[in-house]
């Protein structure tokens, strides 16, 4: 085993089998910590976000924190309830991408995809750079390494998901309800104090730069509207629970709406009732803790302790979700297919690598600055929220189920209410960032109608449709070979066929060899391949783990052993692309197959390539 296998074992654990994929799944407990821990979170910077607007108008001005505070809340009260009925239509899973495109048409479900994946590299970048601002807060001397904390804390959660669903679910699930614990307990006692009188009088003089108007208003809304990034989170991953998992997904979101109104409700009221001013290098939580519990009173650094936890883990619903949704796009072929694949625990492995990769470069670029992302944050997820929204209305008029009516109202409101709400980030943020967004949704999407035109090209390039059937005079099998060849077959396509031409015309003795992963359609395979390769043998191979080449290179030391004495040769198929840039599009297992053969010691190893 490399040193790489070695390291990769020792972080990420043992690979699972397929079977125990039901195994892996999320009781309502674990699936609030790691679903609901990016709306959770917002509470430790949504308050903050109003406040930075508000301020520059004033110490009058903050008190309209109040008043958009409500507003918010009963925005989140509408958006949880329409996604609970997305759950109840699409209890296998609906999220904006698969609700818009079955209801609204393609291209308003690709833009609903690229919102979701640009929200949800934002989610990580903002979440982790919030966590360590808590951490900076509370440990000031920290300040100057933000960016080498932000990339540590990025590879810690990517090898905790990397772990596999059920284990993140575990280790995520203390800090989660410890933050919970820790806001509710700071409100209590927050309101205790204003209620026996020991809260300041006035606000700190404080100088005007704004005028209060409708516009301004509206921005301090838009800011705080990061309150309701994450709901959509649950939505996305019903199959995550347990069985029944629809019903569990529903009464989970319920709850997270729930905790999350409140805990946002009541750190905006008692921000305004301890005349709490925005400071730079110190949360709004922060200021709360020092000023309700003292200076250095130990319950303090155990709220910043679980807000930085809490702040890292509202990454995790990204991590949970976007290769998830990373699959759907895969699957339908507007990604690269290897992010449909299942890694060694059973989570889509690849898709926690590439969200990795972008969230540290935007940390980088960013510096760790949440107040520097913040306008780029929300544009995303309210695009999918709207989409999502009028694909359920359109569902429920073309279903007309039971109550549904009541069920298309609901969805209605949520879509008009996100549209409006959706129109005042994109006018108020604009300037300050948010074209960023607006402009790289039509380029993300462009880009995964390119990538489905490749493999469109690809299929019609290499299929067999029209291929005449073959008949092949049955091969007399030699006493002893001298010669015997494997070939590798991933699927039976033009670039099969000339590579088992190749091997009857060097071998006499061939066998073709396919490894099921859990995905192969074997009847419609043996069918087609006894139409036109009767005469070679097929042997199909199970791959409990999901392992191409570790299977695929047992089969070849057993066929050598079967053979002493004389060279087997492995023949492997392999379509060339017009362009080198394509080859990243599709799986590149002959590389990785000749390089595993290699470390084997196979003598003879022969690439037939097929030009597209």
């Amino acid at each position: 085993m490399s040193f790489f296998s070695q390291l990769k074992r020792f972080l990420v654990g043992e690979s699972l089998p397929t079977s125990a994929h039901d195994e892996e799944r999320l009781s309502k407990a674990a699936a609030l910590a790691v679903l609901s821990s990016d709306a959770l979170s917002s509470v430790a910077y949504a308050t903050e976000e109003i406040l930075l607007v508000l301020v520059t108008a004033g110490s009058a001005a903050l008190a309209w924190s109040l008043p958009i505070a409500v507003a918010i809340v009963l925005l989140l009260g509408i958006v949880v309830l329409s996604y609970r009925q997305t759950i109840r239509a699409y209890p296998k899973g609906g999220g904006s991408y698969i609700v818009a495109r079955e209801n609204l048409g393609l291209i308003p479900g690709l833009v609903a995809g690229a919102s979701l994946m640009i929200d949800y590299i934002l989610t990580v970048t903002v979440s982790v750079s919030a966590g360590t601002a808590a951490l900076t807060s509370a440990i000031p001397q920290l300040r100057s390494f933000t960016v080498e904390l932000c990339l540590i804390f990025i590879f810690l959660i990517m090898v905790a998901n990397l772990r596999g669903v059920r284990e993140s679910g575990r280790l995520f699930m203390i800090p989660t309800y410890a933050f919970i614990f820790s806001i509710f307990i700071l409100i209590g006692i927050g309101f205790y104090q204003q209620f026996t009188g020991h809260v300041p009088a006035n606000y700190p003089s404080i100088p005007t730069k704004e005028s209060v108007s409708l516009f301004f208003i509206l921005n301090a809304f838009s800011r705080g509207c990061t309150a309701l990034t994450g709901v959509e989170a649950i939505s996305d991953g019903v199959l995550a629970f347990k069985r029944p998992e629809w019903k569990n997904a529903r009464l989970t979101l319920l709850y997270m709406g729930e905790i999350l109104g409140i805990m946002f409700l009541g750190i905006t009221l008692l921000a305004n009732a301890y005349r709490i001013v925005p400071q730079e290098g110190e949360t709004v939580v922060s200021l709360l803790g020092r000023q309700i519990l003292g200076e250095h009173h130990p319950f303090y650094y155990f709220i910043q302790v679980a807000t930085l936890l809490i702040l890292l883990l509202a990454a995790n619903t990204s991590f949970a979700d976007f290769p998830r949704l990373c699959y759907f796009l895969a699957r339908d072929g507007f990604l690269p297919r290897q992010l449909a694949l299942l890694g060694d625990r059973l989570v889509y492995s690849n898709g926690i690598y590439i969200l990795s990769l972008f969230a540290a470069i935007l940390i980088v670029i960013f510096k760790g600055q949440v107040n520097a992302i913040i306008p780029l944050y929300a544009v995303g997820v309210f695009t999918s929220f709207t989409l999502s929204q009028a694909g359920m209305v359109r569902h429920w008029f073309q279903e007309r189920t039971s109550g549904w009516r009541a069920s298309a109202l609901m969805n209605g409101i949520g879509a008009i209410a996100t549209t409006v709400v959706l129109a005042v980030i994109v006018t108020t943020k604009f300037l300050e960032g948010a074209w960023l967004v607006v402009v790289a949704i039509p380029l993300v999407v462009n880009l995964f109608l390119a990538i489905r035109r490749h493999y469109k090209y690809v299929a019609e390039r290499l299929s067999i449709q029209g291929v005449a059937p073959r008949s092949y005079i049955p091969r007399p099998k030699a006493e002893i070979a001298t010669h015997p060849a494997v070939v590798v077959v991933g699927q039976l396509n033009r670039g099969t066929i000339q590579a088992l031409d190749y091997a009857r015309s060097i071998a006499d003795e061939i066998v073709a060899v396919h490894v099921d992963i859990g995905t192969t359609d074997r009847e419609k395979l043996q069918r087609r391949w006894q139409q036109l390769e009767a005469d070679i043998p097929l042997v199909i191979l199970d791959s409990p783990y999901r392992s191409v080449i570790r299977t695929l290179v047992d089969f070849v030391s057993a066929f050598e052993d079967k053979h002493p004495g004389v060279l087997s040769t492995v023949i492997i198929p392999s379509f060339v692309t017009a362009n080198w840039w394509e080859g990243i599009l599709h799986n590149q297992t002959a590389i990785f197959l000749k390089a595993a053969l290699r470390a084997h010691k196979s003598r003879v190893v022969t690439t037939v390539r097929y030009y597209l």
